[in-house]
């Protein structure tokens, strides 16, 4: 029976309560009502039982804290799956190889309901719905009880509950602005001071819905103020539906802009002087031309936010925002811009000459599509558009200082970059002030040999750590602000989103948007892409294990694609900065390693591993890098795998010892592997911890009790009593030797290493170690025939 035939309904968004076929369900204890929090939250996903431990304790987790596991787990079963017989399958929830996964459709979960009508609801604000989006935030608003997670205990709860509630408080204020824009101001206020009764309150919301979102989320947005121009794409971490919007088009401060915007501009002093100095200047009378570069997340539109959010009196700013759809309509992005900065709707003489100007008199609308070009190429119709424009621009420009911004320009239109690279050549004599955000390697920007060229890169240490601290909800440990700071290497965004998901074992929603957003590729590309995250994996997990990255040899030899086509592929990822520099493909951010491959779901992670695992073999690549890739996917050590790992692992061990030791526990654990296979490797796992100086004693042992070869008997029982021997254990390493001599079953190489050894500790053991009389026939037992 399935989850959607039982009917589970679980609401986590307030006091957390269950229901079974419409019969409520009776939760328990705090810890075990947080357990099933837990698994309802990753429905479809394995969860660990070593997750769920630090989930619901955190670090300071009992001994007893496993053994609650299995009983927690155990009493939730029984509860969502009563009929089910101890010996049958669960179908509803199951459990294998020490994990356990809850089987729910999103519905289920009011929590994933409530996040799928927010995505539902930025479609269609995009779409430019207004009507529906008021009605599906209504519905997702409708969905909540109180504080989400409420009572329940953990680390994992403390921070859903934050991540919700920010959730919840941007969801209202977008509604609210919604509200207001529909003239119902008194019900938006209202709202708003219900749910942040201690925060204050824009007191007129009449400047319209702002509907940019994050920079995450781009480039398939676009952002139009109604009444109030166009509203540059909001602070990175700022969910969709911020502070409304000024006439104007500059966002204004709102609730969140200390935490979110202050700290996006950390480290960026000297680049946000220059900005307002140039607004300055523009507003005496000398014009500019700005272009502002960086990979995606660096905090480009925070930067033009907080530079440009204010301007001196008689300086008209105008923003807007270039997006894939806006490409195909001709001076598309320049009218939202000049409508923005003269603060008129499209009636305006100037919007509606500049509307007029992209299709000419006799012209169909779609005829910019297939008009006459000139020799060079050029259509001479839209040439003729971008010539009006340009004139437009200069006259509003002579008509007082005027400041025009443009985020991610690499989108706008073909038209609108003619009349930019066209306009950026002449701003410096005029009272006009160009300033554009673009991303790196998105191919050539108007008018970017004319421009002052201003490139963000990583945030410094000191920045980086700074921003982290004002973000986390708590202060982070000295060792997880350094986990933190490497893997995001100076990334605001990455910084920002791991921040606030410090400690979590799973990749938080928000770290994995922003990754998605920022790997916005066709879907090939993608796909390549997870090959290298998975290829590069265990070196992020284990540093130092093995070179950083793979060879492109190697994602060709995984993925099936030739060379030639990964090059292609990867060209515009190496040029937007997502991939270091270097012969080896390598993320510039090792938290896009962690992320791709955390949230990948576990069972397409094991077949995609397995699948390049056994391409990589089959080409002959170096078995240490096969290895590696298994350990990154969790891999099963079946029969298959286990015989070529027992024929390389020689050849492992000498080159790359910390993998091989990884991969022979990893096998000695698989239960269902080959007895004699797992013998062989556990022997090998045995000797390779004795010569990393750590204790093998209870590898060695398993081997000698199950082996039937003197020579391997010997030598684990040698190993073992070693182990005992280097940790200062003298006792137990006597009592093996002695065991050992006892039994007759060794080797004799190996009775006499086990006679020296307890020579050595004869002087460290208690009472009358020496025993000088005895002979050696009393050491082993009844004299053997074959020793003197």
């Amino acid at each position: 029976m399935s989850a959607e035939q039982v009917g589970i309904d679980l609401r986590l968004l307030g006091p957390v309560r269950a229901w079974r076929d419409g019969a409520e369900l009776v939760l328990g204890s705090a810890r075990r009502t947080a357990v099933l929090c837990v698994l309802a939250l990753h429905a479809g996903q394995r969860v660990s039982r070593d997750q769920l431990v630090s989930a619901v304790w955190g670090e300071d987790a009992p001994p007893s804290a496993t053994g609650n596991i299995y009983t927690y787990v155990s009493t939730l079963r029984q509860m969502l799956e009563p009929a089910r017989s101890r010996w049958t399958a669960g179908r509803l929830f199951s459990s294998g190889g020490g994990t356990y996964q809850l089987h729910l459709p999103p519905d289920s979960v009011d929590v994933l309901r409530f996040e799928s009508l927010r995505e539902t609801a930025r479609r269609q604000r995009v779409a430019g719905h207004v009507d529906a989006e008021l009605a599906t935030m209504a519905t997702a608003l409708r969905l909540w009880r109180g504080e989400a997670l409420a009572g329940v205990p953990g680390p994992f709860a403390e921070r859903q509950r934050l991540r919700l509630a920010e959730l919840r408080l941007a969801t209202a204020e977008r509604y609210a602005e919604l509200l207001a824009g529909s003239g119902r101001h008194e019900e938006a206020t209202r709202l708003l001071r219900e749910l942040t009764p201690d925060r204050p309150h824009p007191e007129d919301l009449r400047a319209g819905p702002a509907a940019a979102p994050p920079e995450s989320d781009r480039p398939t947005s676009r952002s139009v103020v109604t009444g109030g121009g166009t509203r540059p794409g909001g602070v990175p971490s700022e969910p969709a539906g911020g502070p409304a919007t000024p006439t104007g088009g500059v966002p204004a401060a709102g609730p969140g802009s200390r935490t979110r915007t202050g700290t996006a501009l950390l480290g960026r002093d000297a680049v946000l002087r220059r900005l307002r100095r140039s607004v300055t200047e523009v507003a005496a009378g000398r014009g500019g031309h700005i272009l502002v570069e960086g990979p995606a997340g660096i905090g480009k539109t925070a930067l033009l936010t907080a530079a440009l959010r204010t301007a001196p009196d008689g300086c008209r700013v105008g923003w807007a925002v270039g997006d894939e759809v806006a490409r195909d309509v001709p001076l598309g992005t320049l009218r939202d811009c000049v409508e923005s900065a003269l603060g008129a709707g499209p009636d305006h003489p100037t919007v509606a000459a500049l509307a007029a100007a992209s299709v000419p008199a006799g012209r169909p609308d779609d005829a910019h599509l297939t008009g006459p070009a000139d020799p060079d190429g050029t259509d001479r119709a839209d040439a003729d558009a971008a010539e009006r424009a340009v004139e437009l621009v200069r006259r509003a420009a002579a008509e007082g200082p005027l400041v025009l911004v443009v985020d991610d320009l690499h989108w706008a239109d073909p038209t609108t970059l003619r009349v930019w690279a066209t306009l950026g050549g002449q701003a410096a004599e005029l009272p006009l002030l160009l300033v554009a955000a673009a991303r790196s390697g998105s191919g050539p920007v108007a008018g970017r040999s004319a421009a002052e060229v201003v490139t963000l890169g990583p945030l410094d240490s000191g920045s980086a750590g700074a921003l982290v601290r004002a973000v986390a909800p708590q202060p982070p440990e000295p060792q997880e602000l350094a986990r933190i700071l490497a893997d995001a290497d100076g990334h605001p965004e990455y910084l920002r989103q791991l921040a606030l998901s410090a400690g979590d074992p799973f990749p938080a929603a928000g770290l994995v948007a922003a990754v998605g957003a920022h790997l916005a590729y066709p879907e090939d590309t993608r796909q390549v892409l997870r090959a290298v995250a998975f290829l590069s994996a265990y070196e992020v997990r284990a540093p130092g294990t093995q070179p950083a990255g793979c060879t492109v040899a190697e994602v060709a030899a995984a993925t099936g694609h030739h060379l030639d086509d990964l090059a292609r592929m990867l060209a515009p990822v190496r040029a937007a900065g997502i991939l270091a520099p270097g012969d080896r493909l390598r993320f510039r951010h090792r938290v896009v390693v962690r992320t791709l491959c955390g949230s990948t779901p576990a069972a397409l992670r094991v077949a995609l591993c397995r699948r390049y695992a056994e391409r990589l073999a089959a080409a002959g690549t170096a078995p240490e890098r096969v290895v590696a890739l298994t350990l990154a996917g969790e891999v099963p050590v079946d029969d298959c795998f286990g015989g070529w790992l027992a024929e390389h692992v020689e050849r492992v061990a000498e080159v790359a010892p910390q993998i091989a030791v990884a991969a022979l526990a990893h096998a000695h654990a698989q239960h269902a592997l080959d007895p004699a296979r797992r013998l062989t490797l556990t022997a090998w796992l045995a000797r390779l911890l004795l010569g990393a100086d750590r204790n093998a004693a209870a590898e060695a042992g398993w081997v000698a009790a199950r082996t039937a070869d003197p020579e391997l008997a010997g030598e684990m029982r040698w190993i073992a009593a070693h182990s005992h021997e280097r940790r200062g254990d003298f006792e137990t390493a006597a009592e093996i030797a002695h065991t050992a001599l006892r039994e007759r079953r060794i080797g004799p190489q190996w009775i006499d290493r086990l006679r020296a050894l307890l020579g050595r500790i004869r002087p460290s053991l208690p009472g009358n170690p020496t025993q000088p009389h005895l002979s050696r026939s009393g050491l082993v037992g009844e004299a053997r025939p074959d020793l003197p």
